[in-house]
Formats: structure tokens, C-alpha cells, sequence
């Protein structure tokens, strides 16, 4: 095929901060060869911004979509969540046949939502589920089997339970890895200290809370075991709260890097920001990842960094456990404390052959790139 007229239309829908990033990452890949669109069932979808047009209705829960959190989705029903989903119903809908390929990015909501509207033949590729802890329930793999055409997913066990049911489904690598974030921005020439640590405090309500904590722990190590340290900004993180909420002042000294944001500093403890499109620099440059986030935590356990999260009463500890099924021991979890978090940021900074060791687990868990490509051509053998 060739010409304009001849160029598939696509409509990716995707469902949350993380599952955008991957879905962009995706369709940068495609820009080339389709004409596509993406529909973000949650939030502004700034992953999308200079990457393809948004389409649909905009949708805003309290909780941004993250289940980690105990009573989240309660919470979001009593603030008028389930308002957002007539809005969403009615425009799948109105979208039927309009495009040549509907494709699903992230978990089960998608997919049910375009069962609901009689979307059907979708492409799903699946990013939530690990395999590790559950398996697709009976009336899952129902929903993708009356819905979806393809399928890729994280494990090999969960592709086989839909093969099947008469699934194309596949497993060729952890999407996550093809689209890890980079930007304009060298961490490496920033570096100073021995070692050095990403802060990852999560995109959303309770950002500026783990900064603040993550922040702590850092300044109660003794000033020479400090590490260089860099924290990566999601586009809807306010940097002058941060600010504040750590005790840190913002210097307004900027390169000509497009992803610097400058640094945070109480002139004893410095900060490197550079936007959440860098990430992937940051962590590269870092020897430990101090993470609160979702996708972002499986991409540095991808990269053989080793990560410090933390937990607090509100959290969910069943989906602690179901994810720790799968990092292992990549991934330490400690109690929401300052002292807590410290006391393992120091010995993992003074125990070079404990990080190696953990950095080989997480690659091993999580599983390196590929599916990207085969993603591609498996889209390609359907046109």
C-alpha cells in the first residue's frame, strides 16, 4: 500500500499515566505506516502530547486509576467516578467500524468496556498482569475471548490459558522495556559522588507526601555516603510543591537540555529534575531507584537497578504481596519511615555485591525487550 488514502486507521485506548507512556511509546513506532488516534480513558493523557491526537471524552478519578491504594475505588464512586462511564460507553459506541484496528494497552478495563459496546476483533496487548501471582479468572478470559483477535502478554502461562480458549495470544518480551522513557539529559555529567540514586515519588495524589519521606531518609545518611541523586518529574507533578513540601529550594539555573528542570537544594543536599521523559537516564546513571511509582518500578527492575518501596497504612498489602510474586528480592519493601527507609538505602549503598545480585534478579523477573517488534508485525500481518 502506498498514499495517504492508503494508510490504516488505528484507535489505541489505554488506561492510566503509566499505560500511556507504553501506548505513545507504541505509537511513535506506528506514526510511519498508520494514522493513529488515541483515546485515554483516564486522565489527560499527556503521554500523547506531540505524539498523535486525542479523541473521546476526558475522564478524572480521585485516584488516577491506582488500585495500590485500600478503598481507592470506593472512594472514587462516592466522588462521582461511575459518572464517567456513560461518557465513555457512548462514545465507544459511536466509534464502531470507524477504525481499521481498535488496540487495548493496560489492563481489563478496555477490553470490557469495548465488549459492552460491541467492539470487537480488538488487539490487547496486556501489561498488567504478571502471571506471577494471577492467572486471566474464568470470566476474564470469557471477555477476551468473545472480544479479542491477538493478544500479547507478560507470561507465557497466561498466553497459554487464552491459546486455549482459541486466543491468538502470544508472549515475545515485557512491552514495559521497549518503551522505557529517554530524553534530552545527561545524568552521567551531573555525577559527582560514588553512587548515585533515582527518586521515582509516583504522578499522583500522594507524590509530594513520598518525596518528602524519600527526601528524609536521604539527608539522615552521613554527608560523605550521600549519594548523587536525581529524581524524575511526571508532567503532572508541580515542582514548586515538592519544593515545599521537602524543605528544598528550587535554583532556577538551567542547561540547554530540553528535559532539565533544574535542581532542589537546602545547600547541603542537592537534587537533579529532569522530566519523567528521561527516566530512563536517570536510572541508567544510578546504581539503587527509591520508587513509589508503577510501570516505573518494573522498568528499573528491568534495567538491573534495585528497588526501595515503601508501604503505609493505606496501601493495599495483598497487591504488594501479588507484585512481590514477581520482583523478589529485586525489589526491597520497607514501612513508611523515614529510619526505615535509611537504614536500606545505606546498607544497599555499602554492599556492592548485594546490588549486583539483586540487579541480575530483577532482569531475570521482569524480563528484557522484544515485544515491541513483535507487536509490529503482528499489526502488519493483518493489513
Amino acid at each position: 500500500m502506498s498514499g495517504t488514502a492508503a494508510r490504516r486507521r488505528y484507535l489505541v485506548i489505554s488506561n492510566g499515566h503509566g499505560e500511556d507512556a507504553i501506548a505513545a511509546a507504541l505509537v511513535r513506532r506506528l506514526a510511519d505506516e498508520a494514522s493513529v488516534e488515541a483515546y485515554p480513558m483516564i486522565g489527560g493523557g499527556k503521554a500523547y502530547d506531540g505524539v498523535c491526537a486525542i479523541v473521546g471524552p476526558r475522564a478524572t478519578l480521585a485516584s488516577e486509576g491506582w488500585r495500590n491504594v485500600k478503598g481507592s475505588l470506593r472512594r472514587d464512586i462516592v466522588n462521582g467516578g461511575i459518572m464517567t462511564v456513560p461518557p465513555a460507553l457512548k462514545f465507544l459506541r459511536s466509534i464502531r467500524s470507524r477504525y481499521d484496528r481498535i488496540i487495548v494497552v493496560g489492563d481489563m478495563v478496555g477490553v470490557l468496556a469495548c465488549l459492552a459496546t460491541g467492539n470487537r476483533d480488538l488487539f490487547y496487548i496486556d501489561v498488567y498482569k504478571t502471571g506471577a501471582a494471577r492467572l486471566y479468572s474464568a470470566l476474564e478470559a470469557w471477555a477476551i475471548s468473545r472480544s479479542c483477535s491477538t493478544v500479547f502478554c507478560r507470561a507465557q502461562s497466561l498466553a497459554q490459558l487464552l491459546v486455549d480458549r482459541g486466543v491468538d495470544a502470544r508472549c515475545a518480551g515485557n512491552l514495559m522495556m521497549d518503551a522505557v522513557p529517554r530524553g534530552e539529559y545527561d545524568a552521567g555529567a551531573r555525577r559527582q559522588m560514588p553512587l548515585g540514586v533515582t527518586l521515582l515519588p509516583g504522578s499522583r495524589a500522594l507524590t509530594g507526601e513520598s518525596f518528602a519521606l524519600q527526601i528524609g531518609a536521604l539527608r539522615t545518611l552521613p554527608p560523605l555516603q550521600r549519594p548523587d541523586v536525581f529524581v524524575a518529574v511526571a508532567g503532572s507533578v508541580n515542582v514548586d510543591e515538592l519544593a515545599r513540601i521537602s524543605g528544598l529550594r528550587r535554583t532556577s539555573m538551567l542547561s540547554g537540555e530540553s528535559a532539565d528542570l533544574g535542581q532542589l537544594s537546602d545547600g547541603d543536599l542537592t537534587v537533579h529534575m529532569a522530566r519523567g521523559v528521561a527516566m530512563g537516564n536517570l536510572i541508567e546513571a544510578s546504581d539503587l531507584v527509591l520508587s513509589q511509582a508503577g510501570t516505573a518500578t518494573v522498568q528499573s527492575l528491568g534495567m538491573g537497578r534495585p528497588v526501595i518501596t515503601f508501604v503505609n497504612s493505606r496501601d493495599r498489602r495483598s497487591r504488594f504481596a501479588d507484585e512481590q510474586n514477581l520482583f523478589g528480592e529485586a525489589r526491597t519493601v520497607v514501612e513508611a519511615s523515614v529510619s526505615e527507609v535509611a537504614s536500606t538505602l545505606q546498607k544497599l549503598l555499602e554492599d556492592a555485591p548485594e546490588r549486583s545480585r539483586r540487579a541480575q534478579i530483577g532482569r531475570e523477573r521482569i524480563g528484557g525487550p522484544g515485544a515491541m517488534e513483535a507487536i509490529l508485525a503482528a499489526l502488519r500481518e493483518r493489513n
